[in-house]
Order: C-alpha cells, then sequence, then structure tokens
C-alpha cells in the first residue's frame, strides 16, 4: 500500500495504558468508526508472540476498515505478517535498510526532530515523517517539547507529509493550523477519553482544517 497525503489527516497511535477492562481491539474499532485515517500499533512490553498474536488481529480490524495499518520499530514483524509498514525512530534501523527489508511499496515513517534529520530522511525513502513532541507527551519520559516554529521549518524542509505527535487533543489541535502539518498522530487523546468514538469525530473535523 502507497501513502496518501490524507491517510495522514488522523493518525492513531496505540497505547496499552487506558483500556479499563476492555481490549485494545475495542477502542481501536470506535476510532475507526470516528475516522482514525491510520493506525500504529506501538507496543513496549508485551513477548514477541503475544505482540504478533495482536498484530494480526489489529491488522485484520484496520483492514476492515481500509485504513493503513503499520507497526511501530519491529520491521522483522511487519515484514513477517506484511503489515502495511513500519514507524522508525533515529535510533532504531535506518531507513534505506528498512525499505530493502519491507519493498518498495510498504509505508516508512521516520521520527524527525530537526530539519537535517527531517531531510535526511526524505532522502532516504521516508514515506512521512513524526515530528514532536508538539504539546509535550505523557506517553514517552524522555520525549522533549519542540517548538512549533521548529514543527513549521521542518513542514517547509521537505515534500513529504509532515505529522506532528505529541500530547495532542481537541483541546490544543488548531494550535497547528498553518504550520503545514498533513495531519495530526494521537495517542492519549484518543486512547484515554471516555468516549473514544465521539472524541475521534471530533479530533477528525478539527484535523481536516488544519
Amino acid at each position: 500500500m502507497r501513502l496518501k497525503r490524507e491517510n495522514c489527516i488522523l493518525y492513531a497511535v496505540t497505547d496499552r495504558s487506558w483500556l479499563g477492562g476492555r481490549t485494545l481491539a475495542q477502542q481501536l474499532e470506535e476510532a475507526l468508526q470516528g475516522g482514525v485515517t491510520m493506525v500504529q500499533l506501538r507496543e513496549k512490553e508485551l513477548e514477541e508472540a503475544a505482540f504478533e498474536e495482536e498484530a494480526l488481529q489489529i491488522q485484520a480490524l484496520c483492514r476492515r476498515y481500509q485504513v493503513p495499518f503499520l507497526i511501530n520499530d519491529n520491521v522483522a514483524l511487519a515484514r513477517k505478517i506484511h503489515a502495511d509498514g513500519v514507524h522508525v525512530g533515529q535510533s532504531d534501523m535506518e531507513t534505506g535498510r528498512v525499505r530493502e527489508i519491507l519493498g518498495e511499496d510498504a509505508i516508512i515513517g521516520v521520527t524527525a526532530k530537526t530539519v537535517e534529520q527531517a531531510k535526511r530522511a526524505q532522502q532516504a525513502g521516508a514515506d512521512y515523517l513524526g515530528s514532536g513532541a508538539v504539546f509535550g507527551t505523557s506517553t514517552k519520559a524522555d520525549a522533549k517539547p519542540l517548538e512549533l516554529e521548529t514543527f513549521r521549518q521542518i513542514c517547509e524542509s521537505v515534500q513529504i507529509p509532515v505529522v506532528a505527535i505529541g500530547g495532542i487533543t481537541s483541546e490544543n489541535i488548531k494550535r497547528l493550523t498553518g504550520l503545514g502539518a498533513a495531519g495530526a498522530a494521537v495517542v492519549s487523546g484518543i486512547f484515554a477519553a471516555p468516549d473514544i468514538l465521539s472524541e475521534t469525530r471530533r479530533l477528525r473535523k478539527l484535523a481536516e482544517e488544519l
């Protein structure tokens, strides 16, 4: 599956912190019904067998809604189950090597926090960039806030879509307006919401206006 810019409008990045007795698939289905346009499965704690089982379940759900399904970091698993792509950080596998392993049709996202990183990722074959944390974040202890002016410069420095990430909610997403974002990647703003379906619909509408 090749990436379309509209796939980046509202990008759900999963987190198991707010399951509350429900399954991740149940939460994600509400988000998909609400208008999520791409999904990244992010698991840092699961053992490989459990990760694969969950990935297959989430992938089937995404295919039913015809939404691209990406895996965070785990290139080998993405290849094994034929996921639509992966997202890698600056300390993960080099973008060109990821492309060699997954092929030309895979979607490859790369974290970029500087203009230099953004240009390098684009040159290496990234399909989109994830840049942040634009409003801080509770999901990564080591994530430093990214100035909105730096985010704007990153967007202007590349031709591929740039997705904002980090603490984005329906309350602050409009602060990204006019900076060049192709969309927003949202974690707690979706999965910690008391009503995921309604909140995702609200976020989708606001993200379309960026």
